[in-house]
C-alpha cells in the first residue's frame, strides 16, 4: 500500500499554503499506511546557511544544550530541531551530530527540511505544525511497512544527499546488491528500507553529475521491482514509474501547480483541480520539472 503526495508550485502566490495543502492532501492518503508519515517542505532560508534537520526519542535531553556543544544556533519543532550554520561548516557540524548515537540526521541542505514520526498523518502534521510551513515544494508520504519494522527511521521520506529526498511506494528486488556496490562508491545507507537504497542511488548519480531527470532515467536500467518514486531536489521535482507500473499514480498540472497522488482523491481539493491536465503517468517514463 503506501500513499504518496507531492506538490510543486509554479504560482509564488501559492507558497504560504504549501504546508497547508500539502498536508491536506496527506491526511486524505492516511488510509493507504497507518503506520508512520513524513513530509519534506522545501523552503528558503533567505540566507546562505546550511539547515540540519535532527530527530531524538528524547528532545528534552538530546536538545538540552545541543546549540552550545555545536556552536550553531537551533529551533526546536516537537521530537526535530533545525541546526543551522554557515556552509563552510556543514560538515563538521554534521559530523558532530552523527557521533551523537542519540540523535538522527534527517536531511541536509540550503532548503529541505524533513519531519517524520510513527503516526498517522493528521498527527504528524499537527506535531510539527506542518499546515503553516510555507515553502516552494514538498513531498509526502504514509506508510504500510511490509519490509522492515515500524520505527521513525522506517519512515519516509529518505534523504541522502544534499537538498534531496525521495518517497516510494513499491519493493525494489535487487537493493542488496545495490547497497553492496554503494558501498563501494562510498555512500551507506542506514535503515534496512530498500526506499533509502533507491536513494541513495540517486544520490550517486547526482554526485557524479546527473541531474535528477537523468538520474531517474538511469533508474529505469538499473532497479528491478515495481515502484513509483517521487523525488525532490533544491529547485527540482520528480516522478518514476517501474516499467509495469502496477502501483497507483495520479498526476495533476495547472498553470499554478504541479501536484501528484497514489490517488485522485489527494488532488481533489486543490484550487483549480476542475481545470487542471489529469492524467495516469506512463510506466518507465520521467516526468521532470524544476524551479
Amino acid at each position: 500500500m503506501c500513499g504518496i503526495v507531492g506538490l510543486f508550485l509554479k504560482d509564488s502566490t501559492l507558497q504560504p499554503r504549501l504546508g497547508e495543502l500539502l498536508s491536506g492532501m496527506l491526511v486524505t492518503m492516511s488510509d493507504r499506511g497507518p503506520d508512520s508519515a513524513g513530509i519534506a517542505v522545501y523552503r528558503q532560508s533567505g540566507a546562505p546557511v546550511i539547515k540540519v534537520t535532527v530527530q531524538s526519542p528524547d528532545p528534552e535531553r538530546d536538545f538540552a544544550g545541543l546549540a552550545d556543544r555545536l556552536g550553531a544556533p537551533l529551533i526546536l519543532a516537537d521530537s526535530h530541531a533545525i541546526v543551522s550554520c554557515p556552509p563552510d561548516r556543514a560538515a563538521a557540524v554534521l559530523q558532530a551530530i552523527r557521533a551523537d548515537k542519540a540523535l538522527r540526521v534527517m536531511s541536509w541542505g540550503q532548503d529541505i527540511e524533513i519531519y517524520k514520526e510513527v503516526g498517522l498523518p493528521h498527527t504528524v502534521a499537527e506535531r510539527f505544525a506542518i499546515p503553516a510551513m510555507a515553502g516552494r515544494h514538498g513531498i509526502g508520504h504514509t506508510r504500510m511497512a511490509t519490509e522492515s519494522a515500524v520505527t521513525t527511521l522506517g519512515a519516509h521520506p529518505f534523504s541522502t544527499g544534499a537538498d534531496q529526498c525521495l518517497v516510494h511506494n513499491g519493493s525494489l528486488s535487487n537493493h542488496n546488491a545495490l547497497r553492496r556496490q554503494l558501498a563501494r562508491e562510498n555512500i551507506h545507507v542506514e535503515t534496512e528500507n530498500d526506499t533509502e537504497v533507491g536513494a541513495a542511488y540517486l544520490t550517486w548519480k547526482m554526485r557524479d553529475g546527473a541531474n535528477l531527470g537523468q538520474a531517474l532515467e538511469a533508474a529505469v536500467h538499473d532497479l528491478d521491482g515495481f515502484y513509483t518514486f517521487v523525488v525532490g531536489t533544491r529547485n527540482g521535482f520528480g516522478v518514476l514509474r517501474d516499467p509495469i507500473a502496477c502501483k497507483p499514480a495520479v498526476l495533476a498540472e495547472t498553470d499554478r501547480y504541479v501536484a501528484f497522488g497514489s490517488e485522485y482523491r489527494a488532488l481533489a481539493a486543490l484550487p483549480g483541480i476542475d481545470a487542471a491536465r489529469v492524467w495516469e503517468p506512463e510506466p518507465a517514463t520521467v516526468y521532470f520539472w524544476e524551479h
